[in-house]
């Protein structure tokens, strides 16, 4: 198998952007990432495209959305192909490009993902969310996305004693790390006491435990790690990627205070990369939900199960703690543009990788290596990887 280089990457603002379809938001993220590219990049010898998206505007695009962005790009002519996995669409994205490239297959392939979210309207846009679990025992039978993380949620508070000022500790720590991003959705901070006294949403959710609709795209550029130094003196490496799934409807699984996809992807990407999860310097996780990153804690392990809540009120996972996670704001307030929102996490690892992010405040110190994790759904599916940067 061929080693893997990430040698640019690019991404939009995220949020809302009336005045922009998909194709001019995958167009900024192109051009953002052709321009990361340390020695220039001729576009042409770009050989395949790998675009996550769900939906781009809830049916807009359906088909050919991906020869339609290349096209776009002026690059109509290399093979590419829309991949879906709901939420891990961008995960999935990336995860086939580098499965191409780690064949042999290819040397030089994108791996992008874009969504167009804020021009529905909400009630279309909660049915649209709600496709990405059980159609049949779940949405038709009136629960939501935000309904099912939040059974999720109140189980794993009656059966850990999680209490509710965790929950809303992940929202203020995430929005801190987002004040400072200047790609993120919401840069705004919070206190405890304004993040306990949102709007309900679903027990024992209020607003500001759910991650926005988002508009936005990413992308980043592959190639076998042979050619890398050509491109850049600071490739990235992946230096493990896995995918797995699970049943779709929570009433399946044995526990659902965990993700069963995200242990066995985690654990297949550990083992590709020949480490452990006490050697993850730093980690952007999938927290659609509060719950979701508390959970991911245990799931990717970082902690024992049921002790979450010990990294959260210990500031591990602050931008200075021992484990900074989610040092873009997350989900929860850079935004989740499903189709982007796995291919983004790379971004931002390249970038803290290479010492390049854009405000020096959130620089993290001497990164080592770095993990993400991206979920579709309520977890059917999930991706990992893990990332080295190179000397």
């Amino acid at each position: 198998m061929q080693e893997v280089a990430i040698v640019g990457a690019g991404q939009t603002r995220y949020g809302d952007f009336p005045e922009l379809g998909v194709k001019e938001l995958f167009a900024l993220a192109y051009r953002e990432m052709l321009k990361s590219v340390d020695r220039g990049l001729d576009p042409q010898q770009i050989q395949a495209a790998y675009i996550g998206c769900l939906s781009a505007g809830s049916g807009f695009q359906l088909g050919q959305l991906a020869p339609l962005l290349m096209g776009h790009v002026g690059l109509p002519h290399i093979a590419a192909v829309r991949v879906e996995n709901a939420c891990a669409s961008g995960g999935y994205a990336l995860y086939s490009a580098a499965c191409a490239v780690a064949a042999g297959k290819y040397d030089l392939v994108l791996a992008a993902g874009v969504e167009k979210m804020r021009d529905v309207s909400s009630a279309k846009g909660r049915y649209w969310l709600g496709v990405s679990g059980d159609t049949e025992y779940e949405r038709l039978a009136g629960s939501t996305f935000a309904g099912i993380y939040a059974l999720m949620a109140a189980r794993y508070m009656h059966q850990y004693g999680l209490k509710r000022e965790h929950l809303s500790m992940v929202a203020v720590k995430n929005h801190r790390h987002a004040l400072d991003n200047p790609k993120a959705q919401f840069r705004k901070e919070i206190t405890l006491e304004d993040a306990l006294r949102g709007a309900p949403v679903a027990h024992p959710f209020n607003i500001w435990d759910c991650s926005p609709t988002s508009d936005g795209a990413a992308v980043v550029l592959l190639c076998n790690a042979r050619i890398a130094r050509s491109f850049t003196d600071r490739p990235v490496y992946l230096k493990g990627f896995a995918v797995a799934s699970d049943y779709l409807a929570i009433h399946d699984r044995d526990s659902i205070t965990g993700l069963a996809a995200t242990r066995r992807a985690a654990a297949a990407a550990y083992q590709q990369a020949g480490v452990k999860p006490a050697d993850i310097s730093f980690a952007e996780v999938h927290d659609c939900f509060t719950i979701a990153e508390i959970m991911a804690y245990a799931d990717l392990g970082f902690c024992r199960e049921g002790e979450a809540w010990r990294l959260l009120e210990e500031g591990t996972t602050r931008r200075e703690g021992r484990l900074p996670v989610n040092n873009s704001g997350g989900l929860k307030a850079k935004g989740h543009p499903i189709g982007a929102t796995g291919v983004g996490m790379a971004v931002e690892i390249f970038s803290q990788l290479r010492g390049e992010a854009r405000e020096p405040s959130r620089q993290l110190k001497n990164p080592g290596l770095a993990l993400s994790h991206n979920v579709g759904g309520s977890g059917g599916t999930a991706a990992v990887f893990i990332y080295r940067g190179g000397a």
